[in-house]
């Protein structure tokens, strides 16, 4: 079946069956990420990490994460909500538990690294992020899998990179969370977070970490 895509040009091979295009999936882009966050929370929960590279991952965690949930907001769970029979219910349990997570990653942000209050929202959010992921990894992705084809998965994993690009790096809690009104509002707010981290030299990506502090 097709799973909804934003209006796409044509491609050559698109009316053949058998026609794959290029790059991840979505599940599969999804699926790495999910190990990549996974990953700096665990590397942010070591003790031994110096309190300023302790801050530089926290960072990167959260301007990771936000852009990962704008992204699944604006084509994981459109996806859900019209691909499978219980979507609906689900996309709305998923968008509500990822509006906690970005309200708890405003509270990293505002906490001292090292501080009591930093080291439980920590906690919290290593905790929603491994409920996510076991969501999407036991739940979501196979049922999407059985029903969506493989290249409508793959342009969808285009799309998801395309928004990842654009999308906030900062959380914003309150901003739309579905079509269309988040993937207008999203980019815009995106490019105000990018400014301000091209100001404070706020760093922001996995590579931009030393290797030695790479996942």
């Amino acid at each position: 079946m097709t799973v909804p895509l934003p209006p796409l040009p044509p491609t050559a091979g698109d009316d053949d069956e058998h026609y794959r295009p290029g790059g991840l999936s979505m599940v599969e882009l999804l699926t790495q990420e999910h190990e990549q966050i996974g990953a700096l929370c665990r590397e942010l929960a070591d003790p031994a990490l110096p309190a300023d590279q302790r801050h530089r991952v926290a960072e990167v965690l959260t301007a990771t994460l936000t852009r990962h949930l704008s992204a699944e907001e604006q084509y994981l769970y459109p996806s859900v909500r019209s691909a499978l029979p219980d979507g609906a219910p689900v996309a709305d349990r998923e968008i509500a538990a990822d509006a906690a997570l970005l309200r708890s990653l405003v509270d990293l942000s505002g906490a001292t690294t090292g501080e009591p209050e930093f080291e439980r929202t920590l906690g919290d959010i290593t905790e929603q992020v491994s409920r996510h992921n076991r969501v999407a990894a036991t739940e979501i992705f196979p049922a999407l899998h059985s029903i969506a084809t493989e290249a409508d998965l793959i342009r969808l994993g285009n799309r998801v990179q395309i928004a990842e690009e654009a999308a906030p790096t900062r959380p914003h809690p309150t901003t739309p969370a579905t079509p269309p009104w988040n993937r207008i509002v999203e980019p815009a707010v995106g490019v105000v977070d990018k400014v301000r981290d091209a100001v404070s030299g706020r760093q922001t990506y996995v590579e931009d970490l030393p290797d030695a502090q790479r996942p």
